[in-house]
């Protein structure tokens, strides 16, 4: 297998658009408040990158990129581009007019009344140099290893909610069934992450309890505050462990220091602690059930991958490119600059479209063909660039590999509900709604176990 075509216009990933498509129509399309667009971005990002790599919405005034080698040079240009409203956006607005050539000093004024400016994605150097380091002192090669072996069991253990255990004969040919982004993704993704940062095996029911509902949302409105449980229960491990240290990963984290071999307060370190809880687990769940709708809708794909288990990686890397699961992040333009060939004032607020980079044709050939054998697949931008990459990129390729090798290896096969999504060529499919995400908010598999003899 070298490729999977483009799916039919029915199958929500992409269609076929005409110049009559109201969703490439770029001034009378709000990108910020379109429903059309969640179903499917990519005509209006083909729109915008035809109109321009970089581009001025009309509706926010909001400079659009859409290029592949522009995003990169956004993303590698921290000190022109701040990214104190990495996910505001031009949401709620920034707190005081931004005026002139330079804005740096008025940026660095009033970054911190802005929303979400105590989390690590929105740090400007040297803050996030230091925290950034603070935290990858966390991701030790040996804490990385202990953390994947227990990814295996957490996978395992999950699937054996809705599949006969391992060793256990069914006693039905009949399907098995599964809603896979919260029966699977959501709890896995939880359990992976609080098992990186230690939290206590009888504490993580009540995290799942708290942190059912998504935290990101398309609305305008934004809380200032929305991680209270986060903020409220890691301060309370940091300050236990500081001041009764034990033989754990929260000890650990409690004790790190900066860098430069400064302490951390309390606060720093529950901060990062939370952040890093909650920022990567709505993004992974998204690549999983991507991953399993591009199992379950491409019966020839899915065995492809049965095969040869090496080929598993290749088409991870593809899914990230394919349907990026952050659509973009945001830029706060510190002085009148260029890129692109286009002007962009200081003050601007520019969105970099990750999901639309990794669909241009300059850099990926044949961008909107789905290639599990793609060789420069890895070139995405799903993960960011720069100083501000995934630094959980690692976490999320590995439980991306291991949830489709566990599936695999639990199934004999893997099928979209035609109950719940209806028939092949006329699926219907809800996504997150969200100008942030990409991906969808359930998936309806259907699933025979491994040596039914079906």
């Amino acid at each position: 297998m070298t490729e999977t075509a483009e799916p039919k216009p029915a199958d929500p990933t992409t269609a076929n658009h005409t110049s009559a498509d109201p969703t490439t129509d770029l001034a009378a399309t709000d990108y910020f408040k379109s429903g059309r667009l969640i179903r499917d971005p990519y005509a209006h990002w083909d729109a915008l990158r035809d109109a321009g790599a970089v581009y001025q919405e009309q509706h926010h005034g909001v400079f659009m990129v859409t290029g592949y080698d522009e995003a990169q040079a956004v993303y590698r240009d921290p000190e022109t581009f701040s990214s104190c409203n990495s996910v505001t956006g031009p949401f709620p607005g920034f707190p005081v007019p931004l005026e002139g050539d330079d804005v740096s000093d008025l940026i660095d004024a009033h970054r911190d009344e802005l929303p979400f400016t105590d989390q690590l994605p929105s740090f400007d150097p040297p803050r996030h140099t230091q925290h950034r380091g603070l935290l990858q002192r966390l991701f030790t090669p040996r804490r990385l290893q202990e953390n994947e072996e227990a990814m295996w069991t957490i996978a395992h253990g999950q699937i054996d909610t809705f599949l006969p255990p391992v060793g256990l004969t069914p006693g039905s040919t009949a399907p098995a069934r599964c809603e896979f982004v919260n029966d699977f993704g959501a709890p896995t993704a939880m359990l992976v992450i609080a098992d990186l940062l230690g939290v206590p095996a009888e504490d993580r029911g009540r995290f799942r309890a708290q942190l059912d509902a998504p935290s990101t949302s398309g609305k305008a409105g934004v809380e200032h505050s929305p991680l209270e449980f986060l903020y409220d229960t890691f301060r309370e491990y940091i300050e236990d462990r500081r001041a009764n240290p034990r033989d754990d990963v929260l000890s650990r984290i409690a004790l790190a220091s900066f860098p430069d071999g400064s302490t951390p307060t309390v606060h720093d370190v529950m901060l990062l602690a939370s952040n890093l809880f909650a920022a990567g687990q709505e993004t992974t769940v998204r690549l999983l059930a991507y991953s399993m709708q591009k199992i379950g809708e491409d019966q020839d794909l899915q065995q492809w991958l049965r095969d040869d288990r090496s080929r598993i990686p290749g088409f991870i890397e593809e899914c990230l490119r394919y349907e990026s699961p952050i659509k973009g992040d945001f830029r706060l333009a510190r002085r009148t600059t260029e890129v692109g060939g286009v002007t962009i004032p200081g003050g601007s607020v520019v969105m970099v479209l990750n999901g639309a980079a990794n669909r241009d044709e300059s850099q990926f050939g044949c961008p909107h063909q789905f290639q599990p054998e793609r060789t420069d697949a890895r070139e995405h931008l799903a993960f960011g660039h720069g100083i501000h990459f995934c630094i959980g990129a690692a976490l999320a390729r590995a439980e991306g590999r291991i949830t489709v090798e566990t599936m695999l290896d639990r199934t004999a096969n893997i099928a979209i509900s035609e109950e719940h999504h209806g028939p092949a060529g006329e699926r219907k499919y809800r996504f997150v709604p969200t100008y942030m995400l990409r991906g969808l908010a359930e998936l309806h598999l259907e699933l025979i176990p491994a040596g039914s003899g079906s």
